[in-house]
């Protein structure tokens, strides 16, 4: 299992592994010292190799030019480590051992959430033995694609359709380290909420950044909701909301899309390759999303695009539902199963 680095890496690689664990395979991964992988890998179980390398992509020459001198050493330290197929979830963690697999023939098979690939995927695409994709449009950077989706937790495609009401139930969320943008247009929208022609029950999610002095003062602005740092249990939040207000990360698009909910998003603008705009705009296109730059967002913005999507709820609900891909992690792990022996 190669790929590393935050949460987006680990997470999805983690539920291929249990599925290929229930299975009876070997499942040993390749990470960082630093990475997210160092703690959440041991704590489920599986063996953590470490390397060390840097990225290439968006970073300065300095970096660039010591991981390039670092690269083909690391590649051949990971030529040790013998395996049927390797899984590769991109970033740059995954270079060397995918680069190492390539080297020895081994079939790798990458997942690539995004609407387009990352760096790492993009110059592997034509050699690997095939990529589960979320969109139909990133087919075409690889020589064999499969739509699978992302590995989410099973809750969020148990959440059922929800019937508008005459409240307006709005869930934000920039993540669970939250969003500067979200939180600032949330505060700025309450005064103009309150002013609105429809009611609104609103739940932000903040992140602990600045989380005390936003609970304090939506306790002072009088509309119904609550705000909190962290939201655990994000499928029930989710089946409460009529409307989501999100980034668009791989996994928030895939949430949205397994708990068919409409949502508004608002891009982070860093993002390596814009790939969070990519997503965002491929649930427009579906008739899922509205999307917004995170230039242009603001409590305005808000209040005005929950006035004019309340009619169109229910319709953008079922479109974002088309997009949800269940039994991913399971997919995946037949994938790996099925080249594993064509190649050995």
């Amino acid at each position: 299992m190669a790929g590393g680095g935050t949460g987006g890496h680990v997470i999805p690689a983690l539920a291929v592994a249990r599925e290929l664990r229930r299975r009876g395979h070997d499942v040993v991964f390749v990470g960082t010292e630093r990475g997210l992988e160092a703690k959440l890998v041991p704590a489920a179980g599986f063996r953590l190799e470490k390397i060390e390398i840097g990225g290439l992509n968006r970073v300065g020459l300095r970096q660039k030019l010591a991981t390039l001198a670092r690269l083909p050493f690391v590649t051949l330290g990971c030529l040790r480590l013998s395996a049927s197929a390797v899984f590769s979830m991109g970033g740059y963690v995954a270079g060397p051992p995918v680069m190492a697999a390539l080297l020895r023939r081994r079939p790798v098979v990458v997942m690539e959430p995004n609407a387009v690939p990352g760096f790492t995927n993009r110059v592997i695409g034509r050699f690997v033995a095939g990529a589960l994709v979320s969109f139909p449009e990133t087919a075409r950077y690889f020589s064999w694609a499969e739509v699978t989706g992302l590995p989410i937790r099973e809750e969020f495609f148990r959440v059922p359709p929800k019937p508008p009401g005459e409240v307006l139930n709005l869930l934000i969320t920039g993540g669970s380290q939250g969003s500067r943008t979200l939180n600032r247009a949330a505060r700025e929208s309450w005064p103009l909420f309150r002013k609105a022609a429809f009611p609104v029950r609103i739940v932000h999610q903040t992140g602990s950044a600045g989380f005390e002095e936003l609970r304090d003062a939506f306790a002072q602005c009088g509309l119904e909701g609550e705000v909190v740092p962290f939201i655990a249990d994000m499928p029930a939040a989710f089946a409460e909301a009529d409307l989501v207000v999100s980034r668009s990360g791989a996994g928030a698009v895939a949430e949205l899309a397994a708990a068919g909910k409409p949502s508004i998003l608002v891009p982070f603008p860093f993002a390596a390759d814009d790939h969070q705009t990519r997503n965002a705009e491929a649930m427009e296109r579906g008739g899922a999303s509205r999307v917004v730059p995170d230039a242009a967002w603001n409590g305005e913005q808000l209040v005005s695009l929950a006035g004019e999507l309340r009619p169109r709820l229910e319709e953008m609900g079922a479109a974002a539902r088309k997009f949800a891909r269940p039994g991913a992690a399971e997919r995946a792990a037949d994938i790996l199963e099925q080249v594993a022996r064509d190649f050995n």
